[in-house]
This record gives structure tokens, sequence and C-alpha cells, in this order.
């Protein structure tokens, strides 16, 4: 990427928590999209190992001090490992520009509520310096274009899951995507928008096999096989929730030797770990799970 726009990606699944916290320093501020971090509930019908916990308050630590630093925050939409929603945390959006999600509009009923509690019970729509909802709109501050698709599936087309939106940062001629909760354009509505894009710079939900996939979708192939030659895709999230990821990640980086495919870990030279696909293993070392708090969930 060009020096002044830059990538830091703060937590992903590849790192060890639920989350797609990203950082893009731009000439006109830094804008911190999803800034958000959370744990399943259950998996393997056990409750998160204190691993797990104690990666989620390391992770959550460095979010807030980022968005002390932010002047923008997107919100792509109101999954709870996308944004800040606990007691306390509401203080993280005062003075903020945000562009947020529409809160009533293109919503699934969980996420209408949750929404609601964020902008008003939490009083974030008047800590925040402006709310302005951002489907289907772009903005252009100091030579620095963002563009935010319409309303997309989260998944599949007709996932009951939602719609969330995607965000394009457009600086000296390139472009970094934030595809979020689309889950490698399982919905083709979702390929046809990121081809139009054409962006250098891709960061992407992949597709969710760790919940019975048989194979990676076609259209996650045909994403990798429309994307510019020099360009990156970041594909993590529900992806990295699969012990046997790497399978499915070698599949997708064998359809093009010029475009790089790789995890967020991997982006920001860290190393892979992937604690809720493992935490069986994390278990067995304490043969009785306790009952722990704070369980975080989507």
């Amino acid at each position: 990427m060009v020096s002044t726009t830059r990538v830091k990606l703060v937590a992903f699944d590849s790192m060890g928590v639920r989350s797609m916290a990203t950082i893009i320093e731009s000439s006109a501020g830094l804008i911190f999209i999803d800034p958000g971090a959370a744990l399943a509930p259950w998996r393997y019908n056990l409750p998160p190992h204190e691993v797990e916990l104690k990666t989620l308050r390391e992770f959550l630590e460095e979010i807030y001090r980022y968005m002390r630093e932010a002047d923008y925050v997107v919100i792509t939409h109101y999954h709870r490992d996308h944004y800040l929603y606990r007691s306390g945390e509401e203080e993280y959006y005062s003075g903020k520009t945000l562009f947020i999600k529409h809160p009533t509009n293109m919503i699934n009923r969980s996420q209408y509520v949750r929404a609601y509690v964020l902008l008003k019970k939490m009083n974030v729509e008047n800590k925040a310096k402006h709310v302005l909802y951002a489907d289907n709109s772009s903005i252009n501050i100091d030579g620095v274009k963002i563009e935010f698709s319409k309303p997309l599936p989260h998944g599949e087309c007709n996932s009951k899951l939602g719609w969330v939106i995607t965000a394009n940062i457009i600086e000296n001629g390139e472009v970094v995507s934030f595809a979020s909760d689309t889950q490698g354009c399982m919905c083709r509505e979702c390929l046809d928008y990121i081809h139009r894009v054409s962006p250098d710079l891709l960061i992407i939900s992949g597709p969710p096999v760790y919940l019975g996939l048989k194979d990676i979708p076609l259209n996650t192939v045909k994403l990798v096989e429309s994307m510019k030659p020099g360009s990156t895709i970041i594909i993590d999230h529900h992806f990295l929730r699969e012990k046997n990821y790497i399978e499915y990640m070698e599949k997708l980086r064998r359809i093009r030797s010029d475009v790089r495919v790789v995890t967020a870990a991997e982006y920001m030279h860290r190393e892979i770990k992937q604690l809720e696909a493992y935490r069986d293993q994390l278990w067995r070392v304490q043969s009785k799970p306790r009952v722990l708090d704070e369980i975080e969930e989507e």
C-alpha cells in the first residue's frame, strides 16, 4: 500500500478471538472499522477457556487504546464481535464521527434491538460527535474517499443473520475494501459488488466451513479468480474456526499465483492461534470446566 494509507489488523480469529477489528491510517485521519471482540459462548459443549478469556481481555485493551486515537469509527453491523457494547464502553465513542449500518432499515430483529440499546440506552447517538447512517453512501475527507455498500447478506443470500455493509477506503488510486461478514461472498450479490470495487486489498470473513460445509463455496473460488493481479485477500474470521482451515486455504492459494491469500495473523506477521477451534484441547487439562461469567456471543 502507499505510505499515506496503512492497515493494521488489531484482532481476528486467527489471533485468538472472534473479531475483525481493523485500523486504517489515512491522510484524513485514523479510521477504526468494527472495533469489537468476543468469544463463542459454547464450542464442543464447552465454555471459553481461561486462555481465551485472557486473550480477549488483552485485545479489548488494545481496541480501547486505538479507540482513544481514532477519528472515525465504522460499524458494519450489530453482532457483538464487531462493536463495543459492554457497560462503560460507550465512552469510547465520545467525540468520534461514526459511520454505522442503518439501525432500523434492512436489519433483523436481534440487531435492531442491539442498535437501539447502543444508540439510545447507552446514549452513543449523543456522545458521538456525529452519527451518520452509512448504507449506500460515500464521503470525501481531505482527498480520502470512503464508500459504503448497500446492505449485503451476512453470508448466504437469504441469511437469517441479517445484513452488513462493506467499507471501501480509496486514497491515491488504491482501494482497501472491508467486506465484513459476507463470508467469502457466499451470495452472488456480494461477489458482483466486490468485482465492481476491484480492491487492491480485500479484508473479508471466510465461509463458515466449521459449520459443516463440504467444500469452499463456488463464489469464494470466483472471488479469488476475479481479483486483479498483485492484489491481496485477507480471509479470516469464520474461516479460522475450522481446525483444518489450511486445507481450504491452500485450495484458494492454488487458484491464482498473482493474488496473495493470507490470514490476518499472517498479514501482521503474527503466530496463528486458533483458540476457539482448539477449545476442546485447551480444556483437556481440566476435566471439569467451571461455569464462566462474561460469556460473549455474536
